[in-house]
């Protein structure tokens, strides 16, 4: 094992879940070692054995030709019998190897999903999207390594090392304990130059998912790379992401040689001694001719399983070095959770209380307060504007409402149920949130809309979009409804997105609706047509509207300004103008009342 206690803990961890994996398939696992240790004994043990016998036989003295299936009947039957079932041995390994593979990857990847699906948006702020995915291939292959380096050649080694002793023990003591502290000290080297290396596989594996990291920002952002023409910047950072992931694999390979080079010369000192014992055993010893077959067969065996523990003790290294990134992630606390006794929430009408929340960001072991001791009712059905200059709080309201991320202290009560003693699925099926930028999936039109009822009907779609005002433009599409959106929705216009993403929140027809900033970023005439479709949208809703634009939230029933994580105005628009304050200074800038 590692010497670092965290690598090893991250070691002790990744075999955690693939044993908690493979324990739900233990009778599959079962029958693999069975089935590889008798295609082992059968094989590579049976064979030599029955032929020594033969050998043996053969050289007390000649045979004549009527007498051959009399005398060699008994053996030529063992090994049909030993072929047939070490045959039948390596089929039921190759099924059972498989197969395992196929059920524990599946719940390997489900456990992986389950894990970056319930996490913390505060999680996923600070981590690649293609790292991770990067890291969950990797683990779930590293399990195939890992099983593959188990059946071979951890499981034959072990296998030859018993066999080779019960066999030779008996015969020729004295070379079979020569040969199995030779054997010992090839072990331990092997294990001793493992644990030296091991970290490297750590660092390359590392470098790897910095690589899949920095092409997946790119690819991710490739229309700015491409409007600022910055192709050679991200392509510098690319080749040295490239050339760290050379260095690491450079170092490996080289210690892994070194490795290969020390096993290979214990291996030619191995078959010396084997030679040796051979060319005198029967001088010496009285070896019978079959038993110097014996010995060489078995020695050969035992040692070419030996020589696959170098490229064994690899593959082990570069499976638990590209497992411990997810390893790591699915240790990772949940930042948001269940509470054990959680219920479903119920909403009837749709009133929102805020009560003394304290929240703040920990990054980086520095704390940045947001809110403090802050209070707000909402009551059901109202349509409330949140506005302020940036950072004031308002987006991270709404964050708090979904559970998104968890307050520290205080309440946030919908209908009196506090949402932290509720499911967080069941509190955001009662919210439509429509953000700023459109969140649409790689699949068609119908299934993007339909993705808070996925049992909606294809004309409860139809509808929807009407609604929306986007029907129009849906239906002018060559392929109307099932056009597929590309990823993020990038075959359609910013107008279009939106209006897909209102359609989307009126067909899953929550109770309670925020939208944060969902016009900011459209033209004069797509915010017309999105305006008018969130005014039917917001109907008998209670609603948090996130604005900058102040014509967004002026025909609200009230307007509430936050500065600092704090309340500075609240009230309809007419009487925060009137009032001269805040409000009424960012009112008369975006309307140009000053200028007048």
């Amino acid at each position: 094992m590692p010497k670092d206690p965290q690598k090893k803990t991250l070691t002790l961890r990744t075999l955690h879940y693939f044993w908690k994996a493979t324990r739900a398939h233990l009778g599959l696992f079962v029958a693999l070692i069975l089935s590889t240790v008798g295609f082992c004994a059968l094989l590579s043990y049976g064979n030599p054995y029955v032929m020594s016998l033969i050998v043996d036989r053969v050289s007390e003295g000649s045979v004549a030709p009527d007498e051959v299936f009399q005398v060699f009947g008994p053996y030529i039957l063992a090994l049909i019998l030993i072929n047939v079932g070490g045959q039948f041995c390596s089929k039921l390994q190759d099924y059972t190897a498989w197969r395992l593979q196929i059920v524990v990857n599946y719940d390997l990847a489900t456990m992986a999903f389950d894990a970056l699906a319930n996490q913390s948006m505060t999680f996923h702020s600070n981590r690649f999207g293609g790292t991770l995915v990067s890291q969950t291939s990797k683990f779930m292959a590293a399990y195939t390594q890992l099983m593959n380096v188990i059946t071979f050649p951890f499981l034959p080694v072990l296998c030859s090392v018993v066999f080779t002793c019960a066999l030779l023990f008996p015969v020729v003591p004295v070379y079979a304990a020569v040969l199995m502290a030779l054997l010992a000290a090839y072990a331990v080297i092997s294990y001793v130059m493992y644990k030296r290396i091991l970290h490297l596989n750590e660092k390359a594996a590392g470098a790897q998912n910095q690589l899949s990291g920095e092409l997946s920002d790119a690819v991710t952002n490739i229309l700015a790379v491409k409007t600022y023409g910055r192709e050679d910047y991200e392509k510098a950072l690319f080749d040295k992401a490239n050339r760290e992931v050379v260095a690491r694999d450079s170092k490996r390979m080289w210690a892994s040689m070194t490795r290969g080079i020390t096993t290979a010369a214990i291996t030619v000192v191995i078959m010396s001694v084997v030679t040796v014992f051979i060319s005198g055993g029967n001088a010496w010893f009285g070896i019978t001719p079959g038993t110097i077959i014996l010995m060489f067969t078995y020695t050969n065996t035992v040692t070419n399983q030996f020589n696959f523990i170098n490229t064994g003790l690899q593959r082990i290294n570069q499976a638990f070095g590209d497992a411990s990134g997810l390893t790591a992630v699915l240790d990772e606390p949940r930042l948001v959770d269940d509470a054990p006794d959680a219920r479903p929430l119920v909403v009837s009408k749709g009133a929102i209380d805020f009560k003394n929340i304290n929240f703040w960001y920990s990054d980086g072991g520095v704390r940045t307060q947001v809110f403090k001791d802050f209070n707000l009712s909402i009551p059901a059905g109202q349509r409330v504007g949140l506005v302020g200059m940036s950072g004031a709080g308002k987006t991270t309201l709404t964050k708090l409402l979904l559970r998104l991320a968890d307050i520290q202290e205080g309440e946030i009560l919908v209908d009196g149920q506090n949402v932290a003693a509720t499911t967080q699925q069941s509190l955001r099926r009662q919210i439509a949130y429509v953000p700023q930028e459109a969140l649409l999936f790689h699949r068609s039109i119908a299934e993007n809309i339909a993705y808070g009822r996925p049992d909606a009907t294809r004309e409860e779609i139809r509808e929807a979009a009407r609604q929306a005002n986007a029907l129009e433009f849906i239906e002018a599409l060559p392929q109307g409804f099932d056009t597929i959106t590309g990823e993020r929705g990038i075959k359609l216009s910013g107008g279009q997105r939106q209006r897909i993403a209102i359609a989307r929140a009126l067909l899953a027809d929550a109770p309670i609706l925020v939208l944060d900033e969902a016009t900011s970023a459209l033209d004069s005439e797509s915010e017309a047509a999105v305006q008018e479709a969130l005014e039917r949208l917001m109907e008998g809703r209670t609603a948090i509207v996130v604005a900058h634009r102040l014509s967004t939230v002026a025909r609200l029933d009230r307007i509430v300004v936050l500065d600092d994580g704090k309340v500075s105005e609240d009230g309809p628009h007419a009487q925060l103008v009137a009032k001269g304050g805040a409000y009424a200074g960012l009112w008369n800038r975006q309307t140009g009342a000053f200028g007048e």
